[in-house]
């Protein structure tokens, strides 16, 4: 197991390499500040830097990140129940998820092409129209090398994402996401860290007149504030996480020649939020797409208003762009971006939770196990009654997701009554879920593994 863990660890460190990488367009440096820029205007593009672990910013070969990966693994799962054959194929066991799986790999490579495109095509009218970059005018063979080694960067993720799932410790695609939430720590900690020893206007913190600390006073009580309820919040999180219900299976006994088989009790653990932390990357990136798009139009036409529009309504709103989008305050306008994502969480839940927890699948290989449920007859009525109790668990696990998901917005909207404006130090709730979620199901991946060395180890002894 340990060389599993090893082999994780240094793809980590392969991938956190790949992150410095700059693009090959001329001066890499030159595209800083249009970077910075359209992460202010773009959620879309706070979301390619999150899950690439700052790729965007840095302008590495990884700035287009898994999104290619992750907007072709809906697209397909979404064809998968619409079109019937496909439905058969992906009904069809590990077959016919290799089939789904390599369609997905395939799509993702022209659905990197574009967004690389996109992304340069942006980055450079920004620098140009900010007279940053204007002296360096991109060649054919400029945007063939970009275009490529950016292509290139997101299928060397999505490969290192499939190497790091073979372990069998854990989603590949999770785990990289993890890692380039946490390896931006450090820096989100250092600044915090030179704002809270800054003294220099409040003077230090006095304690109750008996203890002295060099902090600030005023950033050490947020902080404070901001370590309880992220605790809290933290303690919730893993409480609904690890919710779950418990159904007994009952097996027959059956009496082969002079053997006796059967005649024993198992359970069937259903969480109450079987699809994890997907659905709510799922519906970032989906709810992410009209604002790129309206920036390549207003990129394009800088006096399209559809394009300004497509952007102001579908960009999060956060500290950073609350007085550029709303300069005479709190409008009906900042609803609809929290209402909509809340909305895409419970839809993504129920449909990849559909997905990944098929009542049909699961009856069938009960019936012919000789499994059943007491009080309800194998078959048809077993997948009627799995279903039902699925149903249930959906309709509170995708509430509770969606209001993780809106804990920002929330935070936000809060401190917009109570001061004008929203606090600069929300966290970003799809982080924290990530995060979490992540971390408890590798630890229980990692304990699955222990365990089957332990068994395997007692069984050579015996």
């Amino acid at each position: 197991m340990l060389k599993r863990v090893f082999i994780i660890l240094g793809i980590l460190v392969a991938y956190r390499l790949l992150a410095h990488i700059p693009v090959p367009m001329g001066d890499a440096s030159t595209f800083k500040e249009a970077v910075s820029n359209l992460l202010e205007k773009s959620d879309f593009s706070n979301f390619l830097n999150l899950i690439s672990g700052g790729g965007l910013a840095s302008f590495s070969i990884i700035l287009v990140g898994l999104s290619p990966y992750i907007t072709g693994s809906i697209i397909i799962q979404l064809l998968s129940k619409a079109i019937p054959s496909l439905e058969e194929i992906s009904q069809d066991g590990e077959t016919g998820r290799r089939k789904l799986n390599q369609w997905t790999r395939m799509l993702t490579i022209p659905l990197a092409i574009i967004q690389s495109i996109a992304y340069i095509f942006i980055l450079y009218q920004s620098t140009v129209s900010a007279n940053v970059a204007t002296a360096f005018e991109p060649t054919l063979r400029d945007w063939i090398l970009s275009i490529t080694a950016m292509t290139a960067g997101s299928v060397i993720l999505m490969w290192l994402g499939e190497l790091i799932t073979e372990q069998g410790i854990g989603n590949g695609t999770s785990m990289i996401i993890f890692a380039s939430i946490i390896s931006q720590l450090p820096t989100t900690l250092a600044s915090l860290g030179s704002a809270l020893l800054d003294t220099s206007t409040s003077g230090p913190l006095n304690l109750f007149g008996w203890l002295e600390l060099p902090v600030n006073p005023a950033i050490f009580w947020i902080l404070f504030g901001f370590v309880i309820a992220m605790l809290v919040v933290i303690y919730f999180l893993v409480k609904i996480n690890e919710a779950q219900r418990i159904i007994t299976i009952n097996y027959a006994k059956r009496v082969h020649g002079n053997t006796s088989y059967g005649g024993i009790k198992s359970i069937l653990p259903i969480k109450l939020i079987a699809a994890g932390v997907i659905p709510v990357i799922f519906a970032t990136a989906f709810l992410s797409l009209p604002a790129l798009i309206g920036q390549v139009i207003t990129s394009v036409n800088p006096e399209n208003t559809f394009g300004a529009t497509l952007t102001s309504l579908f960009t999060a709103p956060s500290a950073n762009n609350f007085t550029s989008l709303y300069p005479e305050g709190l409008t009906w306008q900042w609803f609809i971006y929290p209402t909509v994502y809340f909305l895409l969480v419970i839809i993504f839940t129920y449909f990849y939770t559909s997905i990944i927890f098929n009542t049909n699948e699961i009856a069938d290989n009960l019936q012919k196990q000789g499994g059943f449920i007491e009080g309800v007859r194998p078959g048809v009525t077993t997948a009627k009654y799995l279903g039902k109790v699925v149903n249930r668990l959906n309709f509170f696990g995708a509430f509770a997701l969606g209001l993780i998901a809106m804990l920002p917005f929330i935070t936000d909207y809060i401190f917009i009554v109570l001061t004008g404006s929203p606090i600069g130090l929300s966290i970003s709730g799809t982080g924290l879920l990530i995060v979490v979620t992540v971390a408890l199901e590798n630890l229980r991946s990692l304990d699955s593994r222990a365990l089957m060395v332990t068994y395997d180890d007692f069984k050579n002894e015996s």
